[in-house]
């Protein structure tokens, strides 16, 4: 704003008067000098009978080396709304980028809804001073096709540029022989429906101006309404690509859905369906003398818990078998080898337990001070197992997982590369995801729980565990969960939740459901079956079974370490406990057991089998820290609310 000259007191200070007035005016015309500013913004548009658009802008600049030191950017959008309400995406090509008539180095960037190009080289600084920047591209769906009119609403600067444009204007060339029915020019910040310029045809073109200097954030729009079919109606064909191009982040999605769910679901019909299994009969024998550590194996499909049940397993086996002592300290636990075994052959995993004792100088401590030498004995003995069995039994069937798996890193890389999502979308696609990732964990486990075998009391604990977490992650998280959705359904991005989170359950499930016994490991576990259902039989039960053995010591021993293997020792020591009170018998004392009164042989034997595993488990060594690093169109106009548009600044 210009200074006033202020009244002077006397006659004499006329001379001074004036001279400090026009110090005062070039003090004051030195910010507008120095600023940084667009001196003028025109923009030469021409809009093709096919609906293509081809725009020059020349965007002469002010830079003093503060927000322009290497160049200018400016931004496109790429999107707009349609009347439905879901979001179009236009066609977009960059011709050219000149600076001062000659070509200009420059590169671009995806924003959100829109695209950056940056005018200039990051190694090179521009001068200070005038420089003119000139815009050349080409753009398509930018008319709106009304039922009785066409509308072309062009928004010429765009309404978010960081600097003042002082002067706006643009020249728009339509078809020939096209003349508009209305002009209409709107100037302001986005959404304004004020105007402060001018739109007239001039000849064969529109000529709009701003009437006067655009702040930072304003804009300048022409609205110009033409005959119904001045303009080319897109074809049907090129309708179907810009649908697909519209809706290509849901089309990925649930393609992408569809062929990872096919996949699991042809790969378990294919190699993950259980064989038939046989009928359950009680018995009180291993199906094929197997040992325990194996049974537990066959019966897990594996070593879930790290093969530390099925090393107590085995230690008691080789315990009652006379190969080992056991002495419980209640804190550390001391096999003894009795070197009486002689010469015979033991099982894989017992002969690897064997092997360390006798290594370790005939005593083998399981304490936290012998840490890494248990870890040790319990990696030997887990390898000894699966090394001999892998695939006998039980097939993971994981090569079908991986390919799954892959199916599912495609369609992520492909969302990604060539799917539209703004700041915002990514944001609310990350909560549905974890929750997708945290329900299928949840029917995972849900399923393990309730798998063949699994105890009544197990199943409801499963049940009253997960219903609680359940029902506190709804009341948590349902009101959120809620309003994320329908905001990602106002941006049309359901279909890509859906997508993604079923992708997400799928893998999940299938890490749990696409490995299978084989023939021999089915047969396997209906013989286990039947030995887990003999053991957990009530004694009357147990008594009218034609053949079977009576309880004894040697009995209730022989079959203590299969107990364990499958998590039933309790009610089999119950059992072996009332046989000893009915036989009277209360001064039993194997040799190959020493440690805690737990309340009788049969409880201290059933309380150290019980916490065998947990204790040899607190004996490990702590595992070393991870490292870390750092179509149509209704109602009025507005500033802002055609196509084109965008904004810039200085970088």
């Amino acid at each position: 704003m210009w200074g006033r000259w202020p009244a002077g007191q006397r006659e004499s200070f006329a001379p001074l008067s004036i001279l400090a007035g026009f110090l005062l005016l070039f003090l004051a015309a030195l910010p507008a000098t120095a600023a940084e500013v667009i001196r003028n913004f025109h923009a030469d548009v021409t809009l093709d009978r096919s609906g293509v658009v081809t725009v020059t802008e020349q965007i002469e600049v002010n830079a003093e080396g503060r927000d322009i030191r290497h160049g200018i950017f400016r931004d496109f959008p790429l999107t707009f709304r349609k009347p439905d309400g879901s979001i179009g995406e236009v066609d977009f090509s960059l011709k050219a980028v000149r600076r001062d008539g000659r070509d200009e180095p420059h590169s671009t960037e995806y924003i959100d809804n829109g695209i950056r190009i940056y005018a200039g080289d990051k190694d090179t600084y521009v001068s200070s001073g005038r420089h003119l920047y000139e815009f050349v591209y080409e753009t398509n769906r930018q008319v709106r096709y009304g039922p009785d009119a066409d509308l072309f609403a062009w928004n010429v600067t765009g309404n978010f540029w960081k600097f003042p444009i002082l002067q706006a204007n643009a020249d728009i060339h339509l078809p020939d022989g096209v003349k508009p029915t209305s002009l209409q020019v709107y100037t302001g910040p986005a959404g304004a429906t004020g105007s402060n310029g001018t739109i007239r045809m001039s000849g064969a073109a529109v000529n709009v101006q701003a009437t006067r200097a655009l702040d930072s954030n304003d804009g300048m729009t022409a609205w110009i309404t033409l005959p119904k079919g001045a303009i080319d109606a897109p074809s049907a064909a090129q309708e179907r690509l810009w649908w697909l191009k519209d809706h290509r982040n849901a089309f990925i999605a649930l393609v992408g859905l569809a062929l990872v769910w096919g996949w699991y679901g042809w790969s378990w019909l294919k190699v993950g369906r259980d064989p038939p299994r046989g009928i359950i009969v009680p018995r009180w024998d291993a199906p094929d003398g197997i040992s325990p550590a194996l049974v537990n194996y066959i019966d897990n499909k594996g070593f879930g818990d790290g093969g530390w049940k099925a090393f107590s397993a085995a230690a008691l086996n080789l315990a009652v078998a006379g190969r080992l002592k056991l002495e419980d300290l209640k804190t550390s636990i001391i096999l003894t080898d009795t070197k009486s075994g002689g010469a015979a052959k033991l099982p894989p995993g017992e002969g690897a337990i064997m092997a360390r004792v006798v290594s370790a100088g005939g005593t083998l401590r399981l304490d936290k001070s012998n840490g890494t030498a248990v870890q040790a004995a319990g990696e030997a003995f887990v390898y000894a197992i699966t090394n001999e069995n892998r695939g006998k039994y039980y097939n993971a069937n994981i090569g079908y997982v991986i390919f799954g798996a892959i199916l599912s890193v495609v369609t992520f890389v492909l969302l990604v590369g060539f799917g539209r999502f703004s700041s915002d979308d990514v944001a609310l696609l990350v909560v549905p995801v974890i929750l997708a990732v945290v329900l299928g964990i949840f029917a995972g486990v849900l399923g393990k729980g309730f798998r063949p075998g699994v105890s009544a009391g197990r199943k409801i604990f499963y049940i009253i565990v997960l219903g609680i977490i359940g029902l506190v992650a709804f009341t948590a998280l349902g009101s959120i969960v809620s309003l994320m959705f329908e905001e990602l359904l106002s941006h049309g991005e359901l279909p890509v939740i859906v997508g993604l989170g079923g992708i997400i359950i799928a893998n999940i499930l299938a890490f749990f459901i696409m490995g299978a016994p084989t023939a021999l490991g089915a047969k396997m576990m209906d013989g286990i079956d039947g030995l887990r259902q003999y053991l957990t039989l009530a004694e009357k039960d147990r008594m009218n079974m034609a053949g079977a053995p009576e309880m004894s010591p040697q009995h209730f021993e022989k079959l203590l370490p299969y107990a364990v293997a499958l998590g039933v020792e309790k009610p089999w020591t119950e059992t072996f406990d009332k046989w000893l009170a009915a036989a009277k018998i209360d001064d039993y004392q194997p040799g190959w057991y020493s440690g805690s009164n737990y309340g009788g042989f049969a409880g201290a034997v059933g309380g150290f089998s019980h916490s065998m595993a947990s204790t040899i488990q607190s004996t490990l060594p702590a595992p070393p820290p991870s490292s870390s690093s750092s179509g149509g169109f209704s109602g009025g106009g507005s500033s802002g609310g055609g196509g084109g548009g965008g904004g810039g600044g200085g970088w």
